[in-house]
């Protein structure tokens, strides 16, 4: 038996990885990690933890608003960008300081530095300028923004990754994008005061939600200040005396103080040394796995948006879970990607879980769908238009109900709850025979008695 260095060394410490570690080390195995950043990874460092945080920050703008219909008024209210953007920066270094002394009480090895494969079972760490071997590698690197390098000037623009630490506030900022991280940054600038233009490739933004659902928030961030441009692309950003002029495919020019780029995330396996070590991946880079999260190459794991199946923080938690549970617990366990719930915390936010109903109509035929949209009782004092969307997608044959969408404040601490009775099984009936809390929002999703389609 060949001796090595560690019985599992684990590249890359975001959430997937350090969880797997950790549970791998309480088993008793040798185990390092290694992180070239940031310990805590892309949810932690520049992803869900402080993007929410700033989403909390621009709710304020719309709430003191509303104030004065509940017989508050707030004329002293002040905005303080570097206050915001430090302290959410303290919370990011305290969160990755906890990681890091959890690593350490579990008794793994935490590497400061950028470790790829030198073959199968040996890494070479570039800071350090030496090698390791391991009996077991498990890929957990996570993903990188998407920057076109098609796009002239793009070197001018900024990702999410910057977005945090931006030594000012822009008064203009065009954003690229149309999906998760372009609408929670148009939510954020927008409503921090910031003169907010999206510009999306497509006719509607969020694509792979339910259509309701997109025309809904399309039609509400436009409501509330963002501006549209769709059917476009960035062709070119130039700087200017005064900050930058973007150039858009169809010629339009927008004048912005900045430019920044939300067009999806990419695996991040650049530069990782893959064809060393004989792992396949896909033609985007994303790392090819079974069920078990297991590489071709028998002793070589990847788990996480590293693998392109599902890019969420908590599936990848789940996913490390399940690779210790299977390599080192003898109990085979593969996470079951269906029927997972998300959420878009955008103005309104998303909680989505299940099918949308153009998935259901194309597997199934009929569907039943019911839906309302209406005003809550809060924003109806308040004098505020927003609404909120709600949606159930019903099975035609076991009227299970397949999918839940909702739009509207509150919309992901609702669909948490909606998603145990989706991933359940649980009717339509059963979701009526539920007596409803009132007055809230959510007694809506058990009231829906009519049907729409």
């Amino acid at each position: 038996m060949p001796d090595y260095d560690f019985d599992l060394f684990v590249i890359g410490a975001g959430s997937g990885g350090v969880r797997a570690a950790r549970l791998a080390a309480q088993t008793g195995a040798r185990v390092a990690i290694a992180e070239e950043y940031r310990i805590g990874g892309t949810c932690v460092i520049r992803g869900c933890v402080p993007k929410k945080l700033l989403v909390y920050a621009s709710e304020f703008s719309q709430n003191f608003k509303d104030a004065k219909g509940f017989g508050w008024t707030v004329e002293w209210a002040r905005f303080d960008w570097a206050s915001l953007r430090d302290n959410v920066q303290a919370e990011v270094s305290r969160l990755s300081a906890a990681y890091r002394a959890n690593l350490d009480k579990a008794g793994v090895e935490t590497i400061e530095d950028r470790a790829r494969f030198a073959g199968p079972n040996k890494l070479y760490l570039e800071k350090a300028k030496r090698a390791v071997t391991a009996k077991r590698v498990l890929i957990a690197t996570g993903g990188r923004p998407t920057i076109p390098g098609e796009i002239k000037g793009v070197e001018h623009a900024i990702t999410s990754n910057e977005a945090f630490h931006l030594e000012d506030l822009p008064k203009q900022i065009v954003i690229a994008g149309g999906g998760y991280i372009a609408v929670e940054f148009a939510t954020i600038f927008s409503g921090l005061g910031v003169e907010t233009t999206l510009v999306h490739r497509g006719e509607h933004i969020l694509r792979g939600f339910d259509e309701d659902v997109r025309a809904f928030v399309q039609n509400e961030l436009a409501r509330t200040g963002v501006r549209m441009i769709l059917n476009a692309t960035i062709s070119q950003i130039a700087p200017t005396g005064a900050g930058q002029l973007v150039t858009l495919g169809n010629g339009m020019r927008i004048e912005a103080d900045q430019t920044m780029l939300a067009l999806g995330r990419s695996p991040n396996t650049q530069a990782l040394g893959l064809e060393e070590a004989g792992v396949h991946v896909r033609e985007n880079g994303a790392v090819i796995v079974d069920a078990h999260s297991k590489t071709n190459v028998d002793h070589i794991y990847a788990l996480g948006d590293v693998t392109d199946r599902m890019a969420l923080t908590p599936v990848a938690i789940r996913e490390a879970v399940a690779f210790v549970e299977t390599v080192y617990k003898n109990n085979p366990t593969a996470f079951d990607h269906h029927d997972v719930a998300t959420a878009v915390f955008g103005r309104p936010p998303i909680g989505c879980v299940g099918m949308t109903e153009a998935e259901a109509r194309r597997q199934f035929g009929h569907v039943d769908v019911y839906k309302t949209s209406f005003r809550p009782m809060k924003h109806i004092l308040a004098g505020n238009d927003e609404r909120v969307l709600m949606k159930l997608i019903v099975h035609p044959v076991s009227h299970k109900v397949i999918g839940v969408h909702i739009v509207g404040r509150d919309a992901p601490e609702m669909i948490q709850i909606a998603a145990i009775a989706v991933k359940a099984g649980l009717t339509k009936a059963q979701w009526d025979e539920t007596c409803a809390v009132h007055p809230t929002a959510a007694e809506e999703l058990v009231l829906l008695r009519e049907k729409s389609a």
